[in-house]
């Protein structure tokens, strides 16, 4: 069967503006099966990869290793704050339990080749990145970026073996949807869209 252009760009258009961000507090299992993830993974190879020198990688964080991964958002907590609450390292350790499916973006912004500056590579990885949020809506699950100060933490870079020239961007998270968010109104393009005049 033919699709025309019309269409695709109609269906496209659709998927885009269905995606809606669902924070983990609001994702339940199951997580996506292996099949959903091999989706979700190979879309983000479509993004744009300038010479394809691959500035960026997923590292995924199995159940098995969710506790290593708490003990980590405390040890970053401590390093913020020595005073920290019993309570408040439950809650650093609490934040590595919460997504079904928990892959951590490692961008390499520096090193070679040096003519390919680190925004484009964060652009490359941010593209990987709305691809597979993009697949995830299309499978009908909910996803989501979470970050914060722990990312540029001792604890978390020795945890993950980042390499020099590499950065902890976000967690992206994967899960069924429990508790969907109230839609939020989208920006309008003349809020982000202007055209240099001619002099």
């Amino acid at each position: 069967m033919n699709v025309s252009p019309h269409d695709s760009a109609l269906w496209a258009a659709t998927l885009i503006e269905s995606r809606r961000t669902t924070l983990p507090k609001r994702l339940c299992g199951p997580g996506p099966d292996a099949a959903q993830q091999r989706l979700i993974l190979e879309a983000a190879a479509a993004a744009p990869d300038h010479d394809q020198i691959l500035p960026w990688r997923f590292v995924e964080i199995p159940e098995a290793a969710r506790s290593v991964l708490g003990q980590a958002f405390e040890q970053a907590l401590v390093e913020r704050d020595p005073n920290a609450t019993e309570p408040e390292r439950l809650q650093a350790r609490d934040k590595a339990m919460r997504s079904p499916w928990l892959l951590l973006l490692v961008v390499r912004t520096g090193g070679q080749p040096q003519d390919i500056p680190a925004g484009e590579r964060l652009l490359s990885a941010g593209a990987a990145v709305q691809n597979m949020l993009l697949m995830a809506a299309a499978l009908g699950l909910g996803s989501s970026l979470t970050s914060g100060k722990a990312l540029a933490s001792a604890a978390m870079r020795a945890l993950f073996s980042l390499r020099e020239q590499e950065q902890a961007v976000c967690f992206v998270n994967f899960g069924h949807i429990r508790d969907a968010r109230k839609e939020r109104p989208r920006p309008a393009v003349a809020q982000y869209f202007s055209r240099l005049e001619a002099v």
